[in-house]
């Protein structure tokens, strides 16, 4: 059992919370990028407010603890660890509730080499609950635009966590596959699953794109956003996004098993 005031100072130990690694200077780009709706920022929200960039620092004060001021132009951005922990409990509170209903869930995360355990003990958790942890459109291509042009990708399924992976990588016991914040794999997923006729998630748990495009949907969806990560926070405060955790979402991935045992235990379940 991980007490809360121990996951605080690990939050700050780890640098998940307190001064993190994103620097000010790329929030604020991703924060242009968002008001002039870049869909590399965007992410598959399609949002109801204007969103100018002083507007998103103001949210992202309120719900992570980076500076309020325009004219802090650099630096690295500072994440309040209580704001985290707050959050925590709400996203452990609706796993309980799915959970409580045995309903199935979908995981997927952009950020397969640092988050896949900490998605992956939870897809464990709740499937031992009697949850149905879905894996549609498994090995289905997925055409995503990047930096270096359209590139295909195939959606696989790591522990029941949902990830792109390489054509080349997509054999059985590959290694973890590419970051993306597309919302595409998502898309890909819940049509996939919708054509079989099968259940539907009632929660998508996951980051980047696979929150924001399920949410977009009309599917429940929470999951973890750093401070560069506008459009979560955005779906939140307009009600398509459930609950969204600030931290950093790049450290080493032992970092986040304090956060596995708090969420469990907080949910009520075993990991």
């Amino acid at each position: 059992m991980v007490s809360r005031g121990a996951l605080r100072a690990h939050l700050l130990d780890a640098r998940l919370a307190g001064v993190v690694a994103t620097s000010r200077e790329v929030s604020l780009r991703s924060y242009r990028l968002f008001a002039a709706r870049d869909p590399r920022v965007v992410i598959g929200l399609d949002p109801a407010g204007s969103w100018r960039q002083r507007d998103l620092i103001a949210l992202m004060a309120d719900r992570c603890g980076v500076s309020a001021d325009p004219a802090c132009v650099s630096g690295l951005d500072v994440i309040d660890p209580e704001l985290t922990l707050t959050a925590l409990d709400a996203f452990a509170d609706r796993i309980a509730a799915t959970a409580q209903r045995s309903a199935p869930v979908l995981l997927g995360t952009g950020h397969p080499h640092r988050l896949l355990g900490f998605y992956a003990a939870l897809a464990d958790a709740l499937s031992a609950a009697g949850c149905a942890v879905l894996t549609p459109a498994h090995g289905r291509c997925v055409d995503i635009t990047t930096r270096f042009g359209l590139r295909t990708y195939n959606l696989a399924y790591v522990r029941g966590v949902a990830l792109v992976r390489e054509p080349d990588l997509s054999r059985p016991g590959c290694e973890p596959g590419a970051h993306t914040h597309s919302p595409l794999p998502v898309r890909t997923a819940l049509a996939a699953a919708a054509e079989a006729g099968g259940p539907l998630p009632e929660l998508v748990i996951g980051d980047h794109g696979w929150v924001c495009g399920a949410g977009q949907l009309g599917f429940e969806a929470i999951g973890l956003a750093d401070t560069d990560d506008p459009a979560l926070f955005v779906g939140e405060a307009e009600g398509v996004v459930s609950v969204v955790v600030p931290l950093d979402d790049a450290v080493r991935s032992d970092y986040y098993r304090p956060l596995t045992r708090y969420v469990l235990n907080r949910a009520c379940l075993s990991q």
